[in-house]
């Protein structure tokens, strides 16, 4: 399943975007347009230009008529709702008969390792459940594309770890979105990346040739990569000073990156 989408939220954001299916990992500075993106293709911010998934076009669609699971930083759980009719809400909203609304929630909470929350009210679940309530009710509605802010940020290690672990078979068959800032997912989750630098894309690629050849200081150092700030002439880049050897030629002031196991 693939997303092509050349989007512009004035003046944030001015991106252009090819992506297969699978998991992309979005990167970037604070302030470089990512959550502006995803609220961008769910439909909730105000943008410009053409969206294409899997060969649908879903420039005119409103957000409710878009197959889109958005889970942001804060989760967005109705207050007033218990975790399974959060989870319920969804499919009621597409005509379900309440009974099997509840049947299939409670079958989503039982896959994200949360049943015994689906009385639970938001304010009596920690920051963990909550995160696990808000994953059910995304892929509840089956949606073609899912977009998920940080959803690891606020976990402790533990749980983090196991939503990690479950989060590749949740999302199969979908083209995924995952804001990250951890070096974490580059590693463990993603298929690819895209790199995000004041609002326009910098950077789409493979996860080995992110990692190898990145585009971006940001994504070099989520990678791990040391990255030095010269002026180049030719391959001979000086840095303070001293003169750096480089695979690429290049004249002016350039960012060098190497792998701390580069250097003895």
């Amino acid at each position: 399943m693939s997303l092509r989408a050349r989007l512009e939220v004035p003046p944030i954001l001015h991106a252009d975007l090819d992506l297969p299916g699978g998991i992309t990992l979005v990167v970037g500075e604070n302030g470089a347009g990512k959550t502006t993106l995803l609220r961008a293709l769910a439909g909730l911010a105000p943008a410009h230009g053409s969206l294409e998934v899997d060969g649908s076009d879903w420039s005119a669609l409103p957000p409710h008529r878009r197959s889109v699971g958005l889970i942001p930083q804060e989760h967005a759980l109705f207050p007033h709702l218990s975790a399974r009719d959060n989870v319920a809400y969804p499919l009621r909203a597409r005509g379900l008969r309440r009974r099997a609304a509840h049947a299939a929630a409670l079958e989503w909470l039982e896959r994200l390792g949360a049943a015994e929350l689906a009385e639970r009210r938001p304010d009596q679940l920690s920051g963990g459940q909550a995160q696990r309530v808000a994953l059910a009710r995304a892929l509840a509605a089956d949606p073609q594309v899912l977009l998920l802010d940080e959803p690891f940020a606020a976990l402790d290690v533990t749980v983090a770890q196991a939503l990690r672990a479950d989060l590749p078979e949740l999302v199969r068959g979908r083209t995924t979105l995952l804001v990250s800032h951890d070096p974490v997912d580059l590693f463990t989750l993603a298929d690819h990346v895209l790199a995000l630098a004041h609002g326009r894309v910098v950077q789409q690629a493979s996860v080995a040739e992110a990692i190898t050849d990145p585009a971006d200081p940001h994504l070099a150092r989520l990678a791990g990569s040391n990255v030095l700030s010269g002026v180049s002439a030719g391959t001979t880049v000086t840095v303070h000073e001293t003169a750096v050897v480089t695979s690429t030629a290049c004249d002016g002031p350039v960012l060098v990156t190497f792998s701390p196991t580069a250097v003895t």
